[in-house]
């Protein structure tokens, strides 16, 4: 049985793994494995920063997703920014992402100041999203751009 629940920093060394795997895995690229584990470590330390929620099967870790925050004048709320998703290859298409959303979903729904979920793919990443556009999730309102130093 699955469980979803916020991540413990127990859960650090697994997450930092998840996040140098999918790094390498979507964009063939090598992560600094030290700097990583700082910037995730960062995450617990700094509740402000974000939150991570894990999945588990029977205590195993096999999935991963951090939120982060935005302010939205518009809503008076926080709205979830649902980053750094990762599923071990042999748990994904069996719903794991999905439960988590889910509780993620129902966490917004039942807390005031929080507006809603948004998420960003790479424009190539059909797999993912399919996966998006199957829970509901809608990605035609918006398009994403950005300056990275």
């Amino acid at each position: 049985m699955i469980i979803v629940k916020e991540a413990l920093t127990k859960h650090t060394g697994g997450i930092v793994e998840f996040q140098v795997a999918m790094a390498m895995e979507t964009e063939n690229l090598r992560l600094d494995r030290n700097l990583v584990e700082k910037g995730v470590k960062a995450v617990f330390d700094d509740v402000a920063k974000g939150k991570y929620f894990v999945a588990l099967d029977d205590n195993k870790l096999i999935a991963s997703l951090m939120i982060t925050y935005e302010w939205s004048d518009w809503r008076n709320g926080n709205v979830y920014w649902i980053q750094s998703v990762y599923v071990l290859p042999e748990y994904r298409g069996k719903g794991v992402f999905k439960e988590m959303y889910l509780h993620i979903k129902l966490s917004v729904k039942e807390t005031p100041g929080l507006s809603g979920i948004r998420l960003y793919v790479d424009k190539h990443n059909h797999r993912a999203q399919k996966v998006y556009n199957k829970i509901g999730m809608d990605g035609s309102h918006y398009q994403l751009f950005e300056w990275m130093k």
